[in-house]
């Protein structure tokens, strides 16, 4: 049962009702999802959410399949079904077949080499809180991704594991 009570745009509190708005206005479902509408109780928490997609969104290096790709890998590592659910959807979307959304859930291979390195060593840190192996490290840099790109991963860790703790912390009612 959800801990925190869940907003329409009409109820939210002032602050969190433009945001609320712009998020209805770019999801099919044409309501706030719950974990948007828990989220929206407090005006802070929705704004650091809707600012790290934004910024992701904005500057990352990586184009929104890879982008997807580290999202669903970190949400397994995570382990929050919803997030996890959520990011196949996502995966999905940009192109990732069902084959490789399981693969990408799962840590087997999606036949891309170069992903699935960096995807595993995202989904290390998400289930070791942030910490990889020197081995997993090595991996991906032999794998060809570089600093920046090694760095931008974390963006994706740290979006996906901020949204996965807020679903385990309001232990949110799974509504996709």
């Amino acid at each position: 049962m959800s801990r925190i009570p869940t907003h329409t745009v009409e109820d939210a509190p002032a602050a969190s009702q433009p945001l609320l708005q712009k998020i209805v206005q770019s999801i099919p479902m044409g309501r706030p999802a719950n974990l948007h509408a828990q989220m929206a109780h407090s005006p802070a928490v929705l704004t650091a959410y809707t600012s790290l997609r934004a910024v992701l969104a904005e500057h990352t290096t990586f184009d929104p399949k890879v982008g997807a790709a580290l999202t669903l890998a970190a949400a397994a590592g995570v382990g929050n079904n919803y997030m996890t659910r959520i990011a196949s959807r996502l995966a999905q979307m940009n192109g990732w077949t069902e084959e490789q959304v399981t693969a990408l859930t799962t840590g087997t291979s999606t036949n891309d080499a170069k992903i699935d390195v960096l995807a595993g060593l995202v989904r290390e840190a998400a289930a070791n809180s942030g910490n990889v192996t020197d081995a997993t490290w090595k991996a991906a840099q032999l794998a060809g991704w570089n600093d920046e790109q090694l760095a931008d991963a974390f963006a994706y860790l740290g979006a996906t594991v901020f949204t996965a703790y807020f679903l385990n912390y309001a232990q949110t009612d799974l509504d996709l």
